[in-house]
């Protein structure tokens, strides 16, 4: 076990598994369902390593040398069981970011040494170890609603889908529209994004996300046959009527991105097969593990091909970015997957 460091008088014991669940219960109020998932993900790898690697049962005794010792074990891929060598630049700082947040928060629950997280370095990332290749063509995504609204329209998975696209909002957005949020009746319809973090729907940026977004006709009456249709009449915990809805309430972030993976599947939408599988007899067609096919792709790589096509199709950036709520330079870091091609073309079309 590790020797405590400076400061010990003050502290409090406390198990590293307690004060994980601590640190998670402070989230719920303000950070949304990806984050709070995004975190506990990197923090049940620190707690692993607390337990069977550094048997460290109270948090007090952490010091810097164990967080050293924590970063070599993570990067080496001791805790990615199935995969070879260390892990990816940036999955190693999005780990270390976790834990330096959840430190500053054990120095302020008496845990650690309030300074303690201060010694969690960050590894420096090139631009490339930054963006997340994951994407899926725009021109695929046509395809997709094509067959939707042929094959299953008016459906929970067609509403998302036609949303999603059209918006290039967030899951987390979707999520938190209420019946009340959709105005699909007027003759310019629109719907409108609220932050409601003591009512479990918060939105990634806080009250800077909310906004305005007018929607299409046609998507609005995608959406009010959604609601005359299959959509389940239900009130969530705070007595609000979610626009989206399960039998058991207000979709889940799961729920959402299964949608996804679902219909990204190529067999799913008559495309044949580009991995040479059967659809009769691959164990990703089914309703299994439908994330594992090798081109089903999640709500974060459609909205990624959303920005690409606007920025195709030659939307201004800053417009680009009022709609999504996303910075231009966001937008140009890890949104715009265009080729050096179609950059050039777009370029080349506002000279002319």
């Amino acid at each position: 076990m590790s020797d405590a460091p400076g400061g010990e008088d003050n502290l409090r014991p406390i198990s590293p598994a307690e004060a994980r669940d601590l640190y998670l219960e402070s989230l719920r109020d303000e950070a949304a369902d990806w984050t709070q998932q995004s975190q506990e993900s990197h923090l049940r790898a620190f707690i692993e390593w607390c337990r069977e690697e550094a048997e460290i049962e109270n948090m007090n005794v952490l010091s810097g040398r164990d967080i050293f010792q924590f970063r070599q074990w993570r990067r080496s891929g001791e805790y990615s069981k199935g995969k070879d060598g260390e892990i990816a630049p940036r999955t190693l700082a999005s780990a270390l970011t976790t834990v330096r947040t959840f430190l500053r928060f054990c120095g302020q629950i008496e845990a650690v040494p309030p300074e303690l997280y201060e010694r969690v370095d960050l590894p420096a990332l090139s631009k490339a170890d930054q963006v997340s290749d994951s994407t899926i063509a725009p021109e695929r995504v046509p395809k997709i609603l094509d067959y939707l609204s042929t094959y299953q329209y008016g459906s929970r998975d067609h509403a998302i889908w036609a949303l999603v696209w059209h918006t290039g909002m967030r899951s987390g957005g979707l999520r938190s529209l209420d019946l009340d949020d959709v105005y699909l009746d007027d003759n310019e319809p629109y719907i409108e994004l609220h932050h409601r973090p003591n009512e479990g729907t918060p939105l990634k940026n806080q009250y800077d996300g909310e906004r305005v977004n007018r929607i299409s006709r046609r998507v609005a009456q995608v959406l009010q046959d959604y609601i005359d249709g299959p959509r389940v009449d239900k009130v969530d915990d705070y007595g609000r009527s979610p626009l989206i809805t399960t039998r058991q309430g207000r979709v889940s972030s799961t729920a959402i991105r299964n949608t996804f993976y679902r219909w990204t599947r190529p067999c799913k939408v008559g495309v044949e097969c580009p991995h040479g599988e059967d659809p009769t007899t691959c164990e990703w067609a089914g309703p299994g593990p439908m994330s594992k096919c090798p081109s089903a792709r999640s709500t974060h790589d459609v909205r990624k091909a959303r920005v690409t096509r606007y920025r195709n199709d030659g939307v201004p950036r800053g417009v680009v970015s009022d709609r999504l709520n996303a910075s231009e330079d966001v937008l140009d870091l890890h949104y715009d997957r265009a080729s050096d091609r179609e950059k050039a073309d777009r370029r080349w079309e506002f000279l002319q």
